[in-house]
């Protein structure tokens, strides 16, 4: 069975706003300067393979600039999925699909990386294309994603490509495409899959464990499997890790979201849990990494706290729980691992900084954001009044 796995790529965002506190209730964000952060992460290639990728072949794949999509897929491609990519506009190759579709069409296991709208989502489906038979009755492909929305983007394109060509009458089955992506249609799948089993499902990870889990569907016949969008909390793991060994922070705080009921009755860990876990395995600096969040018992936050206001460096993990009525004057920098609900909780996020009397010290509050979530940080500018820095991170996963 191939194996695919696509890293999103999105950069990472970083801005900062350095401050000092003008009164006890309020933030001079004019007098500020700004302190460039410097980071160089390199991106990986966009083609990794499992079983050992020879720079011969990275080369050859890359050498093929001039060659048409339909060139690269000849004789592995049926004709009228061809013939449908071409319909719909895909002609000349993207740069991950000249470099990657060479070497999945060799049977490779592969990781695909490389920036939103690159053109991932076609290489990984016409691999599928290539390897799928129609005529078989039999789940043959699984494309795994990480949001509802996600899925009907890419079963749309599939369903675009695995329709008959225009002015072309085909006598064979075609393929056909499920999307599992709304746990509370599972009756009606649960039908389809025993009358008539689609070639290609695309699902949410708890909709197909869901399936399975009552021995609805089965994986003994699929030949491909991708999993889509595999790097997002990974890249802001990495980032804040680069941040904080840039920075280098006697005493910080770093917030988190608190963890919605549905992930809670899901049974996921909370992202506070998870980044203390990384940190704590990954930070080698001299700080104490602590958390502090809603759902611990009063004596665990007692202890965090107390830990905390004994001195020394520290690194605390904390939901909103922290951002006000808790004063930790040593507190030199803030970091926004997730953005807070308003620009009133930025603010006093903020406010957790620059609190030590008659200190010369800068404070610096960091927000590690993906481009999507940058409008939010925007309109927190517009209402606060303020301006920060944006730096771009390419984060390796």
């Amino acid at each position: 069975m191939a194996a695919i796995a696509i890293s999103a790529a999105h950069p990472i965002l970083v801005t900062r706003v350095n401050h000092k506190l003008s009164s006890p209730n309020s933030i001079d964000f004019t007098n500020r300067a700004f302190l460039p952060v410097s980071i160089s992460l390199k991106p990986l290639r966009a083609v990794l393979s499992s079983s050992a990728v020879s720079t011969e072949e990275l080369a050859a794949g890359t050498g093929n600039n001039s060659l048409t999509l339909r060139e690269l897929c000849q004789g592995h491609v049926p004709e009228h999925v061809l013939r449908r990519m071409e319909e719909t506009g895909y002609v000349l190759p993207t740069d991950i699909q000249r470099e990657a579709l060479p070497v999945l069409f060799s049977s490779r296991d592969c990781i695909l990386h490389a920036q939103t709208g690159s053109g991932k989502t076609l290489t990984y489906l016409l691999l599928i294309f290539s390897l799928v038979n129609a005529q078989r009755s039999a789940v043959q492909a699984v494309i795994v994603v990480p949001t509802r929305e996600l899925g009907m983007q890419v079963t749309k394109v599939a369903r675009v490509l695995a329709a008959k060509p225009l002015d072309t009458d085909l006598e064979h089955k075609l393929c056909t495409v499920m999307a599992l992506l709304d746990g509370g249609m599972l009756r009606r799948h649960k039908s389809w899959l025993k009358a008539e089993p689609p070639t290609i499902v695309v699902a949410t990870m708890g909709s197909l464990c869901q399936l399975i889990e009552k021995h609805i569907f089965k994986l003994e016949s699929v030949q491909v499997l991708v999993i889509d969008e595999i790097c997002g909390k990974k890249m802001k793991h990495q980032t804040l890790l680069s941040l904080i060994q840039s920075d280098a922070p006697e005493s910080g705080i770093i917030f988190v979201a608190e963890q919605s009921e549905k992930s809670k009755k899901a049974g996921n860990a909370p992202s506070s849990t998870l980044l203390v876990d990384f940190l704590s395995n990954s930070y080698k600096g001299s700080s104490d990494v602590l958390l502090l969040e809603e759902d611990m018992n009063f004596n665990s936050r007692a202890a965090s706290l107390l830990e905390v206001r004994q001195g020394g460096g520290y690194l605390l993990v904390s939901t909103d729980i922290a951002a006000r009525g808790i004063d930790l004057p040593e507190t030199t920098h803030v970091y926004n691992f997730d953005l807070p609900r308003s620009a009133v909780d930025y603010l006093h996020r903020a406010g957790r900084t620059g609190r030590k009397p008659f200190s010369d010290e800068k404070c610096t509050v960091t927000s590690i954001i993906t481009s999507e979530e940058l409008f939010v940080l925007q309109r927190y500018e517009n209402e606060l009044k303020f301006k920060s820095e944006e730096l771009t991170l390419q984060t390796q996963c």
